[in-house]
């Protein structure tokens, strides 16, 4: 149904009186905030936002043995580094619809991008070992709130253009990963340094403020324009919108579907990109081309992570998608069972086509919600609750790999979270919307 459709408007003609009342902003066209804010600029905003969601993560994983020998840290320490970021994702991802709501998604995605450059910066300067996890706590918590953030923003400036725009963001996202592992290294070595390594990528955070104060005032302009125009009272009766403070995919089937889904893929991704060179490594290749395979993943997947969103928007029901992402997965793990040196490539392509799920999943926060609110809510929930189960894979396969000293284990343990990731997928991937489930159970329980 289009946004501009009364929903419970009477049948049969319509008095005068109604058809001359200014629409309501709950039954306004979303579409309205992009032209009013500026489409290029929200769309640059949006790209230049995705290019920092994990610039902080992978340029410390690039320097993670400068930074340990700098600042003579312990093995113990470098550990909670590394974990830092899933934890940090899921504790601040779930707060960020209640600051959201208090703060509004713009203005909070504008302090997110200062918080991450502070932090950033706040890390390449001290000597302090304690002071640089929590500094990089605090830019992670930059990141974990501009993840939930980003599908909303979609969804409002771009009601009609989801896949696309979450494709086009998909894909910057999986590039500025790329860059932030590839650059730091060489920037750290002209610097003389690892701090500037790790302290450029303020710079790339701090420039993101700029458009985002320009579509601040361009938010509140539309506010101004929109407010004149609404009636003290409707004529006609349409049943209100879901509050954000009433938003709770915990209680909706959908809910627990993305959350599982979102979980269980990236439990699978994180344990790849952890591991995936030492199995080549150990199946014979060097160093240096073990890292090229890995690298080949990210590089693959920049262009699925454009197609595959717009792909999947094409459809209603996504189950054929997510079927085809699992099964080229699961292919590329027996492969790397039984044959890791001899289709190497083959396996590096079908896992990074597999690898698609991510932006899949990003592209159905938008389409599985009515509103910019339940989008926030839906991603808040999935991110929050995956990203927990995210932080178990790199260690629960490096246990593994520890104690038995072969891939046996640890890819079997991976082909079992796919089949999670299947089932819960498929569920995900079904048509229907938060708002809906919300509202049919609401009306079970009364």
């Amino acid at each position: 149904m289009s946004s501009s459709t009364l929903v419970g408007a009477p049948s049969g003609p319509v008095p005068a009186a109604v058809l001359s009342a200014p629409v309501t902003p709950s039954v306004a066209p979303t579409g309205t905030a992009a032209r009013v804010a500026g489409g290029g600029l929200v769309l640059t905003a949006i790209l230049l936002v995705a290019l920092n969601l994990r610039a902080c993560v992978t340029s410390l994983g690039a320097l993670l043995g400068d930074v340990s020998a700098g600042m003579h840290m312990s093995a113990a320490v470098a550990g909670v580094i590394t974990m830092l970021p899933a934890l940090c994702f899921a504790l601040f991802g779930a707060l960020t619809p209640r600051l959201a709501r208090r703060l509004g998604a713009v203005r909070l995605l504008l302090i997110a991008m200062g918080v991450l450059a502070v932090g950033q910066a706040a890390r390449a300067v001290t000597d302090s070992q304690v002071v640089f996890v929590v500094t990089s706590a605090v830019a992670l918590a930059g990141i974990a709130v501009s993840n939930v953030l980003l599908p909303s923003v979609v969804k409002r400036y771009f009601p009609h253009k989801i896949g696309l725009v979450t494709g086009v963001y998909s894909m910057t996202l999986t590039a500025g990963t790329a860059i932030a592992a590839a650059a730091p290294v060489p920037v750290a070595a002209c610097a003389g340094s690892w701090r500037a390594g790790l302290g450029v990528w303020a710079v790339l955070a701090a420039v993101v403020i700029v458009p985002l104060v320009l579509m601040g005032r361009g938010a509140r302009a539309e506010a101004r324009a929109v407010a004149p125009a609404t009636p003290a009272a409707p004529a006609v009766s349409v049943p209100p919108a879901p509050s954000a403070s009433v938003i709770r995919p915990s209680r909706t089937r959908l809910g627990w579907a993305m959350a599982l889904f979102f979980g269980a893929q990236s439990f699978g991704a994180y344990a790849i990109m952890g591991w995936l060179a030492q199995l080549f490594r150990d199946a014979g290749f060097s160093a240096e081309v073990a890292g090229l395979l890995l690298a080949g993943v990210m590089a693959i997947g920049i262009p699925i992570a454009l197609v595959m969103p717009t792909l999947a928007a094409r459809w209603a029901d996504q189950r054929p998608v997510v079927g085809v992402l699992v099964a080229l997965t699961a292919i590329s793990y027996v492969g790397l069972l039984v044959a890791p040196g001899s289709a190497a490539l083959l396996w590096v392509a079908l896992l990074a086509i597999g690898q698609g799920s991510f932006p899949l999943l990003l592209g159905l926060f938008g389409m599985r919600a009515r509103t910019s609110a339940g989008t926030v809510a839906l991603s808040a929930f999935a991110q929050s609750t995956g990203y927990v189960i995210a932080a178990l894979g790199p260690l629960a396969i490096g246990l593994l790999y520890e104690a038995t000293g072969a891939w046996v284990a640890p890819l079997a343990v991976l082909l079992g979270a796919l089949v999670v990731q299947t089932i819960a997928g498929f569920a995900a991937a079904r048509p229907r919307m938060l708002e809906d489930e919300l509202h049919s159970d609401s009306e079970m329980s009364g």
